[in-house]
């Protein structure tokens, strides 16, 4: 278990550091998308920003749990193991997520599909993170 806490817990400080550095570049080259969300769905009054901050650790920890319980069913070179991960996890986790909130709330699909290509890459580096850090 503390192996499981450790690798999360340092694929989380990396998985925070990427996606808040690649949400600066995203608004930057795809300001277009980011105009979606002047919407009162996403308006908040700030008490729960925190949450959003803490994703890439809730992830980690989810994630390294996961990797942790079936990574022997993962075979080959570090990267192909992690992007296997990724892919995994995004088709048995994410695309059923985007689904049902792409059918049950009033966004566009150009966010359901950002949101998608966002956790399968954080999937996909924090598989290829923790085949490295825990074979």
């Amino acid at each position: 278990m503390k192996k499981v806490l450790i690798t999360g817990l340092i694929v989380g400080i990396i998985l925070f550091v990427v996606s808040y550095g690649g949400l600066f570049l995203a608004i930057r080259f795809f300001p277009e998308l980011f105009v979606l969300y002047n919407n009162p769905l996403f308006n908040s009054s700030g008490g729960r920003d925190i949450l959003f901050y803490l994703h890439a650790f809730i992830i980690s920890f989810a994630l390294s749990w996961f990797w942790e319980r079936f990574k022997g069913l993962f075979n080959g070179p570090f990267l192909l193991r992690g992007l296997e991960f990724g892919l995994v996890y995004a088709l048995v986790a994410l695309l059923p997520v985007m689904w049902i909130t792409f059918s049950s709330m009033d966004i566009t699909l150009t966010m359901v599909v950002s949101w998608f290509v966002y956790g399968l890459f954080q999937a996909v580096l924090a598989g290829i993170l923790f085949a490295r850090f825990n074979p």
